[in-house]
């Protein structure tokens, strides 16, 4: 595949869809979060663009203003004893991480390789 046909790849619609970002029909992902050594489509080395620790930034802080608040306005209202806040609020972090953590990765991958082409 050329470089021009990866150029009409938008990165945020390669990205949300947790695919390649040169060709966007390949899986970006192997496992649940391990990103795939390569494309099986265009075979673009995927080892090459990482993205570090950002999208983890993110769920972080997105995750946690969000239990958070759900946590105190629970508390104030109803003031439940602890083990009901662990009932509620653990299941949502856990699944909340990894949900969000998946689409993110993928969005920052994208990002990261439509500014930097350095194959």
């Amino acid at each position: 595949m050329t470089e021009d046909a990866g150029r009409s790849v938008s990165p945020i619609r390669a990205g949300l869809a947790c695919r390649c970002p040169r060709c966007g029909q390949g899986k970006l992902f192997k496992g649940v979060i391990e990103i795939s050594p390569s494309c099986a489509v265009c075979g673009l080395d995927l080892r090459a663009h990482d993205n570090g620790d950002g999208p983890a930034v993110f769920v972080v802080l997105i995750l946690g203003a969000i239990v958070v608040a759900g946590a105190l306005i629970v508390e104030v209202t109803i003031s439940p004893p602890y083990w009901v806040h662990v009932v509620l609020w653990l299941p949502l972090i856990l699944g909340g991480s990894i949900g969000l953590l998946r689409p993110f990765k993928s969005l920052f991958y994208a990002i990261n390789y439509h500014h930097r082409r350095d194959e």
